[in-house]
Order: structure tokens, then sequence, then C-alpha cells
């Protein structure tokens, strides 16, 4: 199944990007930072995915020190290349522990990320390639220049950009057209809709929305007493204590409108997302076939405007409590400021 002949209305990333299924797999957690997970039933998930017509699968070199592209490379080998499009992130430094220890989106080293991007992929291009966080070091500019390069000469169809602000957009866009803008997006994470959404769709940018969901925070799965080993969540401000009895309360307020509407919570949440745009297509972190069922149920979940204000009444802008990153993460965030 292809977006040309889904049953769901295919949508754009931003004015010149690729179509794409009106859900995306985002496939961190198949590698890092959500504790163990089933490489098997990972690649099984991706195999679901892409039988269920989805199309857009976003990765990060990062994730997993590269793990994740080799775990993609081995789902998608024998699959037609243009049955699906990578959407990969790069910049994030780490050292052979695991920590991150900053960011390098310089020309030179964008090059150099992306030729073992697409070692590990097994691919010769990636569809959009993105910073995953402004470099303080390097102005966008001169990042979105070495990725202009890489467009020309084949090596990458579209350029992303992830977590910057609205002005950001501007410098960037100015340099070379951008597809999209990766983000998170929820019903509880809704700074983007203040500058940085009238911006982008101002100059024709697609929002990718990921954490539609919260990191599972408000996918009606979540409990007080739950945590695993290697999972960046237990440290977490919105899963911390006071803050993660505030958000769990939130979360029985949309169970009961998603019972109105024969929806899980999770249907409900992601539900609401897509309905903020067709220029939006949110990113579902599912890790296991059941979930990407239940997430693929959300697009039939139709919201009428009584049923967005009945939503917004349970849950209004800024209801969440805690941050969505510790501090130190925070203060990487150009969209933050």
């Amino acid at each position: 199944m292809t977006t040309t002949d889904n049953p769901f209305t295919a949508r754009r990333l931003g004015a010149e990007g690729p179509q794409v299924f009106p859900l995306g797999l985002g496939a961190m957690g198949m590698s890092a930072l959500y504790g163990p997970a089933d490489r098997d039933e990972s690649i099984a998930t991706v195999h679901a995915a892409l039988d269920a017509g989805i199309t857009l699968i976003d990765t990060g070199d990062f994730y997993g020190m590269g793990d994740n592209e080799l775990l993609l490379a081995d789902a998608l080998r024998g699959v037609d290349r243009d049955r699906y499009q990578l959407s990969v992130k790069f910049g994030a430094q780490r050292d052979p522990s695991g920590a991150f220890i900053g960011y390098d989106t310089s020309p030179n080293a964008l090059k150099t990320a992306l030729s073992y991007s697409l070692r590990r992929l097994g691919v010769d291009h990636v569809d959009v390639y993105r910073p995953a966080r402004l470099d303080p070091k390097v102005p966008i500019e001169e990042t979105v220049g070495g990725l202009a390069e890489m467009v020309q000469a084949g090596y990458v169809r579209y350029i992303g950009l992830s977590e910057v602000g609205a002005d950001t957009l501007r410098r960037a866009s100015a340099v070379h057209p951008i597809s999209d803008l990766q983000i998170e997006y929820s019903l509880i994470s809704r700074g983007i809709e203040g500058t940085i959404l009238p911006t982008a769709r101002e100059l024709g940018i697609g929002i990718t929305a990921y954490g539609v969901l919260s990191r599972g925070l408000i996918s009606g799965h979540w409990s007080k007493d739950r945590s695993a080993e290697g999972d960046f969540r237990s440290a977490s401000p919105r899963f911390q204590g006071e803050n993660l009895d505030h958000n769990l309360a939130l979360v029985e307020t949309l169970r009961a409108l998603a019972v109105q509407k024969n929806a899980s919570v999770a249907q409900l949440a992601i539900a609401w997302v897509a309905a903020q745009g067709t220029d939006i297509v949110p990113l579902v972190g599912a890790r296991t076939r059941n979930r990407l069922e239940e997430s693929l149920g959300s697009l039939g979940v139709t919201l009428t405007a009584d049923d967005l204000a009945e939503i917004e009444k349970a849950v209004p802008a800024g209801a969440a409590a805690g941050d969505r990153y510790v501090a130190e993460q925070m203060a990487h965030l150009d969209s933050e400021k």
C-alpha cells in the first residue's frame, strides 16, 4: 500500500516536501532511551507499519549509537525504496559511554555523518535530513548551506529542522526551502502554537509532530509504579512525584472523553494533534504491533468542533505539570527561547 492507494488522505511535508501517509513511525524507542526493546518485534512493527500504508520513518544517527539505523536497514532490506521515506537527524555528539557531549552541525561534520548513515541504512539517499538541535557554534545558514550541497549532489532529497524557533526558521528558509520542522506537539506540549506554528505556515514549512503521547504519559497506559532500567523518562520532570499525579489526573479526564468517541486515550490524543491542521503529521513511537495498531486506529476518530472544545476545556494549554525535559536539555532547545 502506498500514499497513492491507501484509504487515508496523504499529507505533504511543507509546500515543497514529499507526500506521506497521515501518520509517521518514530523508531527511536526501538533502540534507545525507553528501556529494553525486542528487536524481532521492532522489525515486525516496521513491517506492519509499511503494510498499513505508513511511509515516513524517523530515526537519528545517535539513537542507540547507530543501532537504530542498523535495525531499520534489517527491517527495510528487500523493500522497494519508493515505498518509504527516511527522516534522519544528525549532530548530537556522544562519547563511548553513551553520554551526550554537545552538537556539531558544521558542513564537514554533517557530510561525514550523512556518509555513515547512508552506509548503515544501506540506501543511496535520505529523504529528509535534519540537525537534531541548533548548534550554538554554527550559524544555521552554514548548516543549511552544507545540507543544500548534499541535496544538489543527490544524497538528500529534502532539508528539515528540529526544535528551532521562528527566527531560525526564517533564517534557514532564506538559504534553502525547508520541508518540515520536527518538534514536540501534544495536548500537553503546545509551545509551538504561539509564534513557531504561524511562522512555519507563513513559510510553507510542514510540521512532523513527535511526542504526541508525551512519551507515553498521556497514552492511557502509564501508571505511577511503572519504571524501567535505562528509561530516560525516570528523570523527566513530568514523570516525577506530584507532577506525575497531576498529569495522570489529566489523562483520566481524557479517558472519559475518549469513551464517548469509542476510542482509546491514545487514539483521542493522536487525533487531536492531527486535527490541528493538514500540514501536521503525527509521529507515533510504537515499539510493538499492538501499540501501532492502536495508533492507526486514531485515523478513524473524527473530532467535531464541539469535541475539540470539550478536549480544550478538559486539558487547556499549559495544563501539564513539569517541563518536557530536564533543565540541561531544555537549554538546548531553540524552540523554547
